[in-house]
């Protein structure tokens, strides 16, 4: 099992900047990819950022440039910088193996002047 523990969430003007933290403990060898997600009310959830095993990263276009996923052994990072709007919304981290997925239960991230 995978157990994912997120942390960093909070309120922060347009234009800021916000890092988010995801503690994976468990079975950690086993994933293959881990990633972020956030989803807005009345939304679909969407996929943010994904890192695999090896180091490859891929971003949704809207916030190519902007965000910066990374991972240190056990623990995922979002580094969320130049901050908009439209970025509000619940921000959860994923760790993806094969046959099966854990995710965190989610931090609300709210942009607003």
């Amino acid at each position: 099992q995978v157990q994912l523990v997120e942390s960093g969430g909070g309120l922060v003007q347009p234009g800021g900047s916000l890092r988010l933290s995801c503690a994976a403990s468990g079975s950690i060898f086993s994933i293959a990819a881990m990633a972020w997600y956030r989803q807005a009310p009345g939304k679909q959830r969407e996929l943010v950022a994904a890192i695999t095993s090896g180091g490859r990263t891929t971003y949704v276009d809207s916030v190519k440039g902007r965000f910066t996923i990374s991972r240190d052994n056990a623990k995922l990072y979002l580094q969320m910088s130049s901050l908009k709007p439209e970025d509000t919304g619940v921000y959860s981290c994923d760790a993806f193996r094969v046959g099966d997925s854990y995710w965190s239960q989610g931090t609300q991230v709210t942009v607003s002047s």
